[in-house]
């Protein structure tokens, strides 16, 4: 009973992130079902069936809060289901161990750059622009990849998507995730019935996903509110170095820079207090027009 508690906890605190963020709730909660010693497919697995409720109540919250653009959902959710579909039945017989470190360094120099745009430059150039934002073409190899990294890493949908989205600037932060949240739902279905295929429904842990599923559906409104309220370079920073933290940890484990122990801890520290200065940097001029506008709602002082 109390495992299923937990799982409920890290399902609505990896929806409440991946909502409000456009990404994390794979990373999240796959994590924590490997280190209490699951085998990645069944992990991943899992984290895919959780999803298909939590992402249905995730894509309606963003759609009432008005965070959904249907030409890109329409453009990237098909060849995203597509990849996630076959990413399955791949993982089902084979390890995606080798893929992941070149993913990292791409996703972790996208981090940075997206870190660096919204909370030096203030973001997207044109938010909720009316026409295309970005090349129907370029929408096909996002959703591929994404999709087939979903199933075999447990997550990767909202960082592919997300980050790729968020780097041409020319689509505001809350509708880059509320569209990505929507076609995710397209993409964990058909990962699902990968896994239903390569695994079976006796290979699947039913009452864990039940437990986790409840909990990404409680979380799911309360992100996609977050999403549509904070502000977009605020949640363009955020995103940008959750993007960073969580591939750091890829790049440090020993397949390709080999920093552990007192070294990896002090990177850690570097990166997050870069990460909570940008941050701060990026919401000063939202907290001044409050503050400037609290001012003048007093008048002048008689």
């Amino acid at each position: 009973m109390a495992a299923l508690v937990l799982l409920s906890l890290a399902g609505f605190g990896a929806q409440l992130i991946n909502g409000s963020l456009g990404m994390g709730y794979g990373v999240t909660s796959t994590s924590l079902l490997l280190a209490v010693g699951t085998t990645p497919a069944l992990a991943s697995a899992t984290v895919n069936f959780s999803q298909v409720g939590s992402q249905l109540a995730s894509g309606y919250a963003h759609w009432r809060f008005g965070n959904v653009d249907w030409w890109i959902v329409r453009r990237i959710a098909l060849p995203g289901a597509a990849g996630a579909f076959v990413g399955a039945l791949f993982l089902a017989w084979l390890s995606t161990e080798l893929a992941r470190p070149l993913m990292a360094v791409i996703l972790m120099l996208l981090g940075v750059y997206i870190l660096i745009r919204f909370a030096l430059w203030g973001g997207a150039r044109r938010p909720d622009t009316k026409g295309p934002p970005i090349r129907s073409g370029a929408l096909v190899p996002i959703g591929l990849v994404g999709g087939f990294l979903n199933s075999t890493g447990g997550g990767g949908w909202g960082p592919v998507g997300t980050t790729a989205l968020l780097a041409t600037g020319r689509i505001a932060p809350r509708m880059v995730i509320g569209s990505i949240s929507a076609a995710e739902l397209a993409v964990v279905t058909a990962g699902s019935a990968g896994f239903l295929i390569g695994l079976g429904l006796g290979g699947i842990n039913l009452p864990w996903v039940g437990a986790m599923l409840a909990g990404g559906v409680v979380a799911a409104p309360v992100a996609a509110w977050l999403a549509k309220h904070i502000p977009g370079r605020l949640l363009g920073s955020l995103a940008g170095g959750l993007i960073v933290v969580t591939n750091a940890r890829s790049l440090m484990d020993g397949t390709l820079l080999s920093i552990g122990g007192p070294a990896q801890v002090v990177a850690y520290v570097v990166i997050v207090l870069t990460w909570a200065g940008a941050v701060a940097h990026a919401a000063r001029p939202t907290f001044m027009i409050r503050k400037r506008g609290r001012s003048l709602s007093r008048g002048p002082a008689s």
